[in-house]
């Protein structure tokens, strides 16, 4: 018996430890930002390097505005393109198909999942730029096609696979019986998937909508092989944008010289991993709200 408590007891220490670890790592990597980002956070207000459009480091202008608004924007524009993609996608896969083409896509899914993000931003430099300057023909705007809207789509398409994948799983851990119990009081297929379906995977379809958006806030090779890395507001999805993740990737040990440039860079990091942390956040209430009325 003592034995076996001993070994029960090492058991759960370790597996305490990894959870002590795992929730540790974000803590570590916050405060190494926060730490390396100091030096420009003493010597100007955080109002005026959130709120500032001037981007001239070697005058000693570090606006991060610009390249806040693209990262939301494209990160927004992606969302609106995979959300629904993925979201009908799962729900004929796992509710409409034949079970071979869910065994079918399985695979196909998992290697879009692997491809590297460097190969996607060479897709979307072939196909999706000349794709974007033809759409913006059609209504007489002119762009080079290195824009937001072209970011958007990459990211939506890098996306697709880790949200449809998660969406699957959600619908299929779903009790045959809830179904069963809807069609039998009258409801219609549709109504069943509306109603019953959608309803109990909530807390699922937000995360798997959460985690497909920390993924699209959070990269950098593709976006900005085609976002065009131009330092402005963008005013419309045609234009130019310069997100935070593709400034660091850029930037980064480059032009070390220039006063404050090393913490200005950390500092977009920590902006970076301010957002995603709020945005898990606002998910995180939105799931328990939807539980809570569920």
């Amino acid at each position: 018996m003592k034995r076996r408590k001993l070994i029960d007891q090492i058991t759960s220490g370790w597996m305490l430890l990894c959870l002590f670890v795992v929730l540790l790592i974000p803590l570590v990597i916050g405060l190494g930002l926060v730490l390396k980002s100091l030096p420009i956070l003493q010597l100007y207000p955080l109002s005026e390097l959130l709120n500032g459009s001037d981007w001239k480091p070697m005058a000693g202008h570090f606006g991060f505005k610009p390249f806040i608004v693209s990262s939301l924007y494209v990160t927004l524009i992606s969302f609106l393109i995979a959300a629904p993609v993925c979201l009908l996608s799962a729900i004929y896969l796992t509710q409409y198909a034949r079970r071979w083409l869910l065994n079918l896509m399985q695979p196909v899914i998992d290697i879009m999942a692997g491809i590297p993000s460097v190969v996607y931003g060479v897709w979307g430099i072939l196909v999706v730029v000349p794709l974007v300057v033809r759409l913006a023909s059609v209504w007489d705007l002119k762009t080079s096609g290195y824009c937001i809207l072209s970011g958007g789509i990459v990211l939506a398409v890098m996306s697709i696979p880790f949200i449809l994948n998660i969406l699957i799983e959600v619908f299929q851990t779903i009790p045959t019986e809830l179904k069963e119990a809807s069609l039998s009081v009258g409801a219609t297929y549709w109504e069943t998937i509306k109603f019953v379906l959608l309803r109990e995977g909530f807390s699922g379809i937000m995360a798997a909508f959460g985690l497909g958006i920390s993924k699209a806030l959070g990269e950098t090779i593709a976006v900005l092989m085609v976002v065009g890395n131009v330092v402005q507001i963008p005013g419309s999805p045609f234009q130019a944008a310069y997100p935070l993740p593709a400034l660091i990737a850029n930037n980064y040990g480059e032009m070390m010289s220039i006063p404050m440039y090393d913490s200005a860079l950390m500092f977009a990091a920590l902006i970076l991993f301010v957002i995603i942390i709020l945005f898990n956040i606002l998910a995180r209430l939105a799931i328990n709200h939807g539980e809570y009325r569920c």
